[in-house]
């Protein structure tokens, strides 16, 4: 997937550019962009479906007064229907000669990223056995980064064990996790959905329910992502 790395930033950056305005995204939009790059859906499907909202947003707006566009959810309906249009053009053909066009992910900084959040997994004060145990398997990952046979590592296979790696940590840290506070940050989910819930089918609703609180519980105990996509760009 060309700018496989870019998912997030390029999202971001479209969405500011056809609102007009620098919006900062919310953790409810995170969430449902994690949700998208989970799910597979091309980063070209997710542009279009945005500027196709908008598109209809803004021919709206001329016959009239409309509410203001205040979170990427708004565009969720679009990006979907944008995500099937490229599944059914694209039958047949494939991408892989994009792969290897990347770059800009150095071994070095990767083996950075993932020692950084190996040190903070290591005085973390919630399940401290699986916060332990992750941060030994990220040192061991940045190893084989390091290590000369690294050269050759597939960053997205990388990325798909980061990924397994923190849905392990979320599931120890909701067993963790007081109940209050796991009701509380649902009931927060809840309200923050709330405006979109008729632009957003039942299943990704809860898919995006789960990524705002999976999300809500690294920063309540300053936990860190481990995915290749939170890396620093410096």
């Amino acid at each position: 997937m060309q700018n496989y790395f870019n998912y997030f930033t390029e999202i971001e950056e479209r969405f500011q550019q056809r609102r007009g305005a620098i919006l900062l995204l919310s953790t409810l939009d995170w969430a449902l962009i994690e949700t998208w790059r989970e799910a597979g859906i091309p980063l070209d499907a997710v542009l279009r479906g945005i500027d196709a909202a908008f598109d209809k947003y803004e021919a709206r707006q001329k016959r009239g007064n409309v509410r203001r566009v205040n979170g990427l959810a708004w565009c969720a309906q679009a990006v979907m229907e944008a995500a099937e249009e490229m599944k059914e053009a694209a039958v047949g053909t494939a991408s892989g000669a994009e792969q290897g066009q990347e770059s800009g992910f150095e071994h070095e900084r990767v083996a950075a990223h993932l020692e950084a959040a190996a040190a903070s997994l290591d005085s973390a004060t919630v399940a401290p056995d699986a916060c332990r145990a992750t941060a030994a398997r990220l040192r061991e990952l940045a190893g084989e980064v390091r290590s000369p046979a690294g050269k050759t590592i597939d960053l997205e296979s990388l990325e798909r064990s980061l990924t397994v790696l923190e849905e392990k940590l979320y599931a120890a840290l909701t067993a963790a996790a007081p109940e209050e506070l796991l009701v509380g940050l649902k009931e927060h989910a809840a309200r923050e959905l709330a405006p979109y819930r008729s632009r957003m089918g039942a299943v990704q609703l809860r898919q995006v329910e789960q990524q705002f609180v999976h999300k809500q519980l690294l920063v309540e105990y300053a936990l860190p992502r481990l995915s290749l996509f939170y890396m620093s760009q410096q």
